[in-house]
């Protein structure tokens, strides 16, 4: 699945960090991940604590009242304040071994209008929520939401700096990603992408014994739980982005009750199978390319041609040229060739958002003559490499070791082969990578824990779900059904381009969000924008 575009962070043992929404080697472009692409700027808010209230463990806590007692203690800390959170690594047992996760606050910008606490989520799942309230609190929400809710991230369990998951080494994750031959056509290659999967997923069960078989989003949403105790908040306000809306709507059902004003942001609905999730995305990344090549054939100096027939047809024609022949790349210390798959990589990243079409037309018009390393460039913005080599998030892995958990996968060739073909009819530049995307789910050493089952969270408040109708990593067909499987879903609609909607995408969108996040009131069901 594809990933959530983002700022750099850690990476477990390096320094680093991713998400955006997600694409590995297959570039989990069977792993959905979604962000959105920000500016750093941040310097923090108003002075002042706001005042701490003691809060009651929920119904069905029974055990896990030392964790939902505790009070972070927070000390400055580059893009505000930082603070670790413990929660048990198995609820299950919570008497047993425990792990910290690692939050950020960026205070109210006007402590005298504060309304309370905002959690974010950029998507990934991978993506640090740390990093993006660390770098670029303010581009995540209004100015107006800004001034009245202290900003707070945390790292999910497995990501960032919350006991990262890390399975391989760069060399062998640049393999993973962009070495193996993500769209197999004989037997030979299937078995090199299954061989490479499969050692990905041994080094992550390896690697991480003790929390491998505890970072589902199920854990996660437990976790969010605590943190709205700790933090001292009666009700969680919430905005959460491409896989954050999986996170969010699995909160609305566990703690229906706990629940204050959500935002779910290009929706990833809860009974979504990996076969839905990959057709899904394979039919939004072709729709976003073909907006992509119609912009494209408006200017003279097009690389792809001059119809929308043209220039798919070349794209898909380059992609296959690529898998026989790839380009030179010269200004990566340790990549040479730009791969189909590293090229796929790169297409995908455009087409997070229109801002970057221009620097995908420059990159193909220099691959037309034979120049990859634009091209790469962009790859590597996806999976946040430095032309050095070195991975900046630990995204790439993390994706797999939430999705993995969450939903069991095959990794049967002849099932992916037939899904494949299938998938190619409705989405002939899309559907085979997708298809063959998610292997590592096939291999997996650790069980899937998780159900593939609708979500209505009976007894919630109001939550606002936004749509996009051309986005390519979370399709508008699934705001639609995420809305009619919500109780109290409220569906705000955006008619554009790019991967989520909120904040200044559009106005309108804006105001209702800011209308519901700031006063309560609720947007129009069906509003469209």
């Amino acid at each position: 699945m594809l990933l959530t575009p983002q700022r750099p962070g850690r990476r477990g043992r390096r320094t680093l960090l991713a998400v955006v929404g997600a694409v590995v080697a297959s570039l989990s472009l069977s792993s959905c991940l979604v962000l959105p692409f920000l500016p750093t700027d941040d310097s923090g808010g108003s002075s002042g604590e706001p005042t701490f209230v003691p809060q009651t463990p929920p119904t069905g806590t029974t055990g896990l009242e030392t964790f939902y007692n505790q009070r972070l203690q927070w000390a400055s800390c580059t893009g505000g304040e930082c603070a670790k959170l413990r929660v048990p690594i198995d609820y299950a047992n919570p008497t047993g071994e425990t792990m910290q996760l690692a939050v950020i606050r960026s205070k109210a910008r006007s402590s005298n209008q504060r309304i309370g606490a905002l959690v974010y989520n950029p998507g990934g799942p991978g993506a640090s929520p740390v990093d993006y309230v660390a770098q670029s609190a303010s581009s995540l929400v209004s100015s107006d939401v800004r001034r009245r809710y202290d900003l707070i991230g945390f790292d999910p369990r497995g990501v960032g700096r919350s006991s990262p998951i890390d399975c391989v080494g760069d060399r062998e994750l640049d393999t993973f990603i962009g070495g193996v031959d993500a769209t197999p056509d004989t037997p030979a290659e299937e078995q090199g992408l299954i061989a490479e999967a499969t050692k990905l997923a041994e080094g992550c069960a390896a690697k991480n014994p003790k929390i491998i078989g505890h970072v589902s989003t199920v854990e996660a949403a437990r976790d969010m739980d605590v943190l709205r105790a700790a933090l001292g908040e009666p009700k969680l306000n919430y905005l959460g982005k491409s896989y954050g809306t999986l996170l969010g709507a699995t909160y609305a059902g566990l703690f229906p009750g706990q629940m204050g004003r959500f935002v779910l942001d290009g929706p990833l609905p809860p009974d979504l199978t990996p076969q839905d999730l990959a057709s899904g995305q394979a039919k939004g990344f072709e729709m976003a390319t073909q907006a992509y090549v119609d912009n494209c054939v408006k200017q003279s100096d097009c690389p792809v041609g001059q119809s929308r027939a043209e220039g798919m047809a070349w794209i898909r024609d380059f992609l296959k040229g690529l898998d026989a022949q790839p380009l030179p790349v010269t200004n990566d210390q340790t990549v040479t060739q730009l791969t189909e798959a590293w090229a796929s990589t790169g297409i995908a990243q455009a087409m997070y958002t229109t801002s970057l079409w221009p620097q995908l037309t420059d990159a193909l018009k220099d691959a037309k003559s034979g120049d990859g390393n634009r091209l790469m460039r962009l790859a590597d913005s996806y999976a946040r490499r430095t032309p050095g080599g070195q991975y900046q998030s630990n995204i790439m892995e993390a994706i797999y070791a939430v999705n993995c958990l969450d939903k069991a996968d095959t990794a049967d060739p002849a099932q992916i082969e037939a899904f494949a073909q299938k998938l190619s009819q409705d989405a002939p530049t899309w559907g085979r990578y997708l298809a063959w995307g998610n292997v590592p789910c096939g291999v997996w050493k650790v069980p899937a824990t998780g159900t593939t089952a609708p979500i209505a969270a009976q007894g919630s408040p109001p939550i606002v779900i936004v749509g996009t109708t051309r986005d390519p990593a979370t399709p508008y067909e699934w705001a639609t059904r995420m809305r009619q499987q919500l109780a109290h879903g409220v569906l705000v609609t955006r008619d554009g381009d790019g991967h989520t909607a909120y904040p200044r995408s559009s106005p309108c969108v804006d105001k209702a969000v800011d209308g519901w996040f700031i006063d309560g009131t609720v947007p129009q069901d069906g509003l469209k924008c």
